[in-house]
């Protein structure tokens, strides 16, 4: 028997709805939901423990997300016909429901916590990751797990002008804006997306108009808990508090710490001092007090450390490095520093350093996508790598981590918008994070505008990037320009936005606060872009423009378009005219068929110009048509008995045959009375003889007729004169067996 079923209908305003349903599937985890929008169908789950694991001080929170090629309705690629690891698309979602959804569960809940969203069913028209923050939310909301308050995530783009809330992927083709939002029905938590050089008033404007959406979905979920019957929450063992304790650390700890901090010294330095001061409050107590009380004071110690550096910047306006709040820490910039790369640079800020380079390939380097809601390739990508010496660490490598997907990503929407439509190359930019305090992903971005110049990419625009902080404590607040990684961690708001001299073009924020006033956010975007001019300016002056051309050891790309029907005659059998063009000319030749056009797409890529000039020479010899009644110089190349092959010399390889009794008005017996091999001639083109039906060309009718001269009479066609009696053929043997006799016999 089915259970019971309670539904939740959202309406979007557009006749558009999202339907929230439990009570059906997944009873056993401790909430579940399935959210469905067209015929996208999403089933999130969320599982917590009972009991936290002694020791762990953290909370284990696993946001999962996956896609089922079966939703969609085929099989994944490769020969292992299973999903396995996740792809960049199911990662990039993981961590935008992971973003909202952690700073929620109360900071003393330790237990392991699990949260699953698979997409079930997909509509082309919807797209799932918009739904996915819904999903878990409505799934947690069901269940007793502490969790402050319910969530919502949407997509909110602009379409001519118009603000439109969870577009289909055919409407996003057209946007000036793409941003994923995250939020409560009091606050916003997350920003992140990419946009077309828009105005911080642009981007706080499709903020609101999101954040509006959110609360309508925040409702129904506290509508459908009801309506099932909302669970008591959950008791569980919280950490210990000893204010007593607290107080104790604060006053030994507070005022050293804000001493150092206000001291502006380095990061090492600094460090060092503060890990000093820990130590003098260790030694306060007894072993007996450490045993029974080492985890509370170490955690009052960072607090009041971190109370420490927020007053220092709030009293006086000073920052751990001894920058004010609107400083850039010094910048210095190096192009074509790797002199076998396509294009290279380095961007060093303070104490944070990227390594870019930029590869420039054909269309078979095009990263291809392949997943059960999207396929395709990009022509444009950037891997972001973040090793452990980056930050004086070391540890074992497993693999590309989420965030290094994440920051990637961020990097790659960026820039992505100033590469220009007509750019003929697969461009991949990599990005070594070499030196790590402060955003490394922005160091990336400006690393990567300047690699792209520097290998010829003729970009747009240059972008450049910066993260800025926000502390606040409710009456007073001060934003940050350019923030170090340790006032990331202790700050109120992280936000990375990128663009150009005219607009922004990508932001990623993480909001820490609740009731975070829009006036607020747009100081703090002018802010952001102040500095992002300012750092604008020292990547053009280490190279203002795009370098006119590539480098010399790196290939130039021409294309060429073919007629659908030269296609193959191109190719040749097996591939054989092209794999000897290739090797002729040291040049890799990709054919793509135009799917509109059906023309064929030719990308020629090589180092050496002339063997391109050569694959370019073939590619028009092969285009070549003569027009009827033109004069073209040719070359002998073949002699025969009844003519010579000639080949057009504005198209060599294109040839055709000259009739001996073309070449000159004398009867010519000898072809090699009159030309040689190698000899370059006129010859006058008549098109396609319809007695023979091949193509015709003269050299006499090029020259003067000479006096006297008598065309012979054009032969007799008339079947009745080509009898047996002119053949000779009456005087056959009578005696002659018919040719059935002869077999019989």
């Amino acid at each position: 028997m089915i259970p019971k079923v309670f539904n939740q209908v959202i309406e979007l305003g557009d006749g558009r709805t999202i339907t929230l349903e439990t009570g059906k599937l997944a009873k056993q985890a401790d909430g579940s939901v399935v959210v469905r929008m067209g015929d996208t169908m999403l089933l999130a789950t969320v599982v917590s423990a009972r009991t936290a694991n002694p020791g762990i001080d953290f909370l284990p929170l696993t946001v999962d997300y996956r896609e089922k090629f079966a939703a969609a309705g085929r099989y994944p690629g490769g020969f292992m016909k299973r999903e396995a690891r996740p792809s960049n698309e199911e990662i990039l979602t993981m961590r935008l429901v992971d973003r909202v959804l952690r700073p929620l569960f109360p900071k003393d809940y330790h237990a392991e916590t699990q949260v699953m969203i698979q997409l079930m069913s997909h509509d082309e028209e919807v797209m799932p990751d918009a739904l996915a923050g819904l999903a878990a939310s409505a799934a947690i909301q069901l269940s007793d797990i502490p969790f402050e308050t319910p969530i919502s995530e949407v997509r909110v783009a602009r379409i001519n002008g118009e603000f439109v809330i969870n577009p289909s992927y055919t409407q996003l083709q057209e946007a000036d804006i793409d941003m994923m939002i995250g939020a409560s029905a009091d606050s916003v938590a997350m920003v992140e997306g990419e946009m077309k050089e828009i105005s911080e008033e642009e981007m706080a404007d499709a903020i609101k108009f999101a954040h509006e959406a959110i609360k309508v979905q925040c409702a129904a979920q506290v509508a459908l808990a009801e309506a099932v019957g909302k669970k008591e929450t959950r008791e569980y063992e919280g950490e210990r508090e000893d204010e007593e304790l607290a107080q104790k650390i604060h006053d030994a700890a507070y005022q050293k710490c804000y001493d150092i901090a206000k001291k502006g010294t380095s990061k090492q330095e600094r460090g060092l001092a503060f890990s000093e001061v820990k130590e003098e409050v260790t030694a306060m107590f007894t072993e007996e007090e450490l045993e029974e009380y080492g985890d509370l004071i170490g955690k009052y110690f960072s607090k009041a450390h971190k109370t420490a550096v927020r007053d220092l910047t709030l009293n006086e306006g000073l920052r751990l490095d001894g920058r004010t709040t609107t400083d850039i820490r010094p910048i210095w910039c190096e192009v074509d520093y790797l002199p076998r790369t396509h294009g290279s640079s380095i961007f060093t800020r303070g104490e944070t350093q990227a390594l870019a380079t930029v590869t420039l390939g054909t269309s078979r380097d095009a990263n291809m996508v392949d997943s059960p809601t999207l396929q395709g390739e990009e022509k444009f990508y950037l891997h972001y790598n973040f090793p452990p010496f980056s930050t004086g660490e070391a540890r074992p490598l497993r693999g590309t981590s989420r965030r290094e997907i994440g920051h990637g990503n961020l990097a790659q929407r960026a820039l992505k918008g100033m590469i220009p439509e007509d750019c003929p190359y697969t461009v991949r930019i990599v990005s070594e994070v070499l030196e790590s305090n402060g955003s490394s992903s922005m160091a990336t971005v400006c690393s990567g505008t300047m690699a792209l110049m520097d290998a010829g990419v003729q970009m747009k625009k240059p972008v450049s990037g910066i993260a800025m902080g926000l502390i606040s404590d409710g009456d007073r607040y001060a934003v940050l320009s350019d923030i170090l990684g340790d006032e990331d961690h202790l700050g109120d708001m992280d936000f990375k936005v990128t663009g150009t001299a005219d607009g922004i073009t990508a932001c990623q924020m993480d909001i820490k606060i609740k009731g975070l006033s829009y006036e607020i956010l747009v100081n703090a975007l002018k802010q952001a872009r102040d500095g992002r001019l300012h750092i604008l300016e020292k990547l053009t002056d280490t190279i203002a423009t795009p370098n006119e051309d590539v480098k010399a050891h790196a290939p130039k790309m021409v294309n060429r378009v073919i007629p659908n029907d030269l296609i193959g005659a191109f190719i040749g059998p097996g591939g054989k005219h092209i794999q000897e063009l290739q090797k002729e000319t040291e040049t890799t030749i990709v054919i793509n068929e135009d799917p509109v056009t059906e023309e064929g797409i030719v990308e020629i890529l090589g180092t050496n110009q002339e063997g391109i000039d050569k694959v370019i020479a073939r590619i028009e010899s092969m285009m070549f048509k003569p027009e009827k009644g033109s004069v073209y110089e040719v070359k002998v190349i073949k002699i025969l008995d009844f003519g010579a092959v000639v080949e057009y010399t504005e198209a060599p390889g294109n040839e055709v045959l000259l009739h001996v009794s073309e070449l000159a008005w004398e009867r010519t017996n000898n072809v090699t009375d009159v030309v040689n091999i190698g000899d370059v001639i006129d010859v006058k083109y008549f098109g396609v003889d319809p007695k023979t039906r091949k193509e015709k060309v003269s050299r006499k009718a090029l020259l003067p007729k000479p006096e006297g001269y008598v065309a012979r009479p054009p032969r007799d066609n008339n079947r009745d004169n080509r009898g047996r009696d002119n053949r000779n053929r009456d005087n056959r043997r009578d005696d002659r067996k018919p040719r059935q006799d002869k077999k019989e016999s």
